[in-house]
């Protein structure tokens, strides 16, 4: 994780600048289709409905760094000899110069994981797609490789991570996903090559400088190649060859990149038609007829030659409308032209023992602000080494698929009103900015048909929730309120409408500390004067 979001457009333009001449000699082949490795091809892209109406979807960001139990980045930090994971490690296993991250996979056994029984739970809690951890910085891979030896088949807990968690995705009626971290991992683990500074061991070589494990830590980097993305070609076609490898065989549903497109040139954009077209092949594959419904892929071009793709390919780069974009531990200001996603954690990235971890409370208005702009929320449940969940993780799925059960009717399946909401808290978006404190106040709106959604943030002390949206106007016919429900409860509420707003009465039993979600039934239902704060859809 922690990949910068505003380097994006700079990779991008640096990177097919300065590499594609270098770029000539590689090989990057691609599933025949209707997309090459070109951004105008992309532009054919067009997003399927099962991402557009899934809205929420669980992460496993999970392997060998749940070991140590220290969080996130521990293969890397314990190479630097001023922090706290390298004198940890120092502690535990011994000087990294001959007990290194090589020496730490063996200890990830995953003994006691079970990814039906967890499936099944993620299901119940609300998740409609399920994401795997494909291969983190560490350059450990969680499927079946024939290109590269440091996988979880035949190491560590000698099963195919990827491939069992794919079967219970899809068993359960799940998505599928995996996350590739792999591209920054050739300039992410060249600390394994240094030494210590200072102490009885300065300058003797870490264990990644030893030539016998550099398929694992990587041969040294060139000076100054030191990026996100690497500028070298040779680590280019590895990293190809093996994502190649993962889409070929797996053929995810979703395929996410934790930086911008990878390398910022034809790799990584060549990776991406590959992904497209294996989807689309599968589709074809399925059905000799092709339906074009809304929101699915239609290649026009002769009648022989017309594909659906259903494959999504997420990274932390702007996509005007070819992929989705991401946002790490953040949230979009406003309603976005185009689906996007946050990619958020519970708690640390991995395991971590010191950690606390978020309120379901956190995990619900996240997901009700995600969904009003248009958005998806990508949730990391922390696994811990074993392949099992805290007791009070466990707790927090079984409240949320309470929770959903009743309000899940505006979420799942919805679309964005003309503005996204109304109240005091306003996301400034981007990256990294993700805590905010919601009360009853704030109110966010979704659609579906003709039905309005708004869903405030708590329940409000005074047991009355005014919608300043929904106000009357000069226009007679415009908000005219015709009915208003609450979720989860079957009586009559009492409603006025002024020109301050919309006024309803809750009952006097609380459903929920949580949210407060109305279905409201009118006819031209528009937006009314607002506050300057809310934002409205571009």
């Amino acid at each position: 994780m922690r990949f910068n979001p505003l380097l994006s457009s700079v990779l991008l333009a640096a990177s097919m600048a300065a590499g594609l001449q270098a770029q000539t000699n590689l090989n990057l082949p691609i599933r025949p289709g209707p997309f090459v490795g070109t951004m105008d091809s992309l532009t054919n892209y067009a997003y399927p409905d099962w991402f557009r109406d899934a809205k929420f979807g669980i992460w496993a960001h999970w392997g060998p760094q749940a070991v140590p139990g220290e969080g996130d980045w521990y293969a890397r930090k314990m190479y630097q000899q001023n922090d706290p994971d390298y004198r940890d490690h120092l502690q535990r296993w011994g000087h990294p110069s001959t007990n290194g991250w090589k020496d730490i996979i063996p200890l990830w056994k995953a003994e006691n994981w079970n990814p039906e029984k967890l499936i099944e739970l993620y299901k119940k809690a609300g998740a409609r797609y399920f994401v795997s951890m494909g291969s983190h910085h560490d350059n450990f891979f969680l499927w079946n490789s024939k290109l590269h030896r440091w996988n979880a088949v035949q190491m560590g807990p000698h099963r195919d991570v990827v491939g069992e968690w794919q079967k219970a995705a899809k068993k359960n009626g799940l998505q599928f996903g995996v996350s590739e971290h792999l591209g920054a991992s050739f300039t992410w683990f060249q600390d394994a090559h240094k030494s210590d500074r200072t102490g009885p061991l300065a300058g003797v070589p870490y264990d990644g400088a030893n030539s016998n494990y550099w398929d694992l830590y990587h041969f040294p980097a060139e000076p100054g190649d030191t990026g996100w993305y690497s500028k070298n070609p040779r680590w280019q076609q590895e990293w190809f060859n093996e994502i190649e490898e993962l889409v070929d065989n797996y053929k995810p549903d979703l395929l996410y990149t934790d930086g911008g497109v990878a390398f910022g040139n034809a790799v990584g954009l060549s990776q991406i038609a590959n992904l497209y077209n294996v989807n689309a092949a599968a589709q074809r594959a399925l059905s000799q007829a092709v339906n074009v419904r809304g929101g699915e892929l239609l290649i026009r071009g002769g009648g022989a030659h017309r594909a659906i793709s259903q494959a999504v390919y997420t990274c932390k780069q702007p996509s005007n409308g070819r992929w989705v974009q991401d946002y790490e531990r953040g949230v979009n200001a406003g309603i976005s032209p185009y689906p996007w996603q946050t990619d958020t954690s519970i708690g640390d990235w991995f395991y971590n023992r010191h950690w606390k971890y978020q309120p379901l409370s956190w995990t619900v208005h996240m997901l009700v602000d995600i969904v009003s702009k248009n958005g998806n929320l990508l949730l990391n449940i922390v696994l811990k080494p074993d392949g099992t969940l805290e007791p009070e993780v466990e707790t927090m799925l079984h409240q949320l698929a309470d929770w959903t059960a009743v309000n899940g009717e505006a979420i799942y399946g919805t679309r964005p009103w003309l503005v996204y909401g109304e109240g005091a808290v306003q996301a400034r978006g981007g990256a990294m900015r993700e805590n905010m404190t919601y009360s009853a106040k704030d109110i966010r709106f979704t659609t579906k048909g003709k039905t309005l959604y708004a869903i405030a943030l708590g329940w409000p002390d005074d047991g009355k929730i005014v919608i300043k949206s929904l106000a009357k106007t000069g226009d007679p016919a415009q908000n005219k309120i015709t009915k208003v429900e609450l979720l989860g409860y079957s009586g009559n509420l009492k409603f006025t409408q002024t020109q301050d707003g919309l006024a309803v009465e809750l009952p006097d039993v609380k459903l929920s500390d949580l949210t407060c979600a109305l279905r409201v039934t009118g006819s031209n239902l528009k937006p009314a004067n607002l506050p300057a704060a809310t934002a409205t859809a571009r």
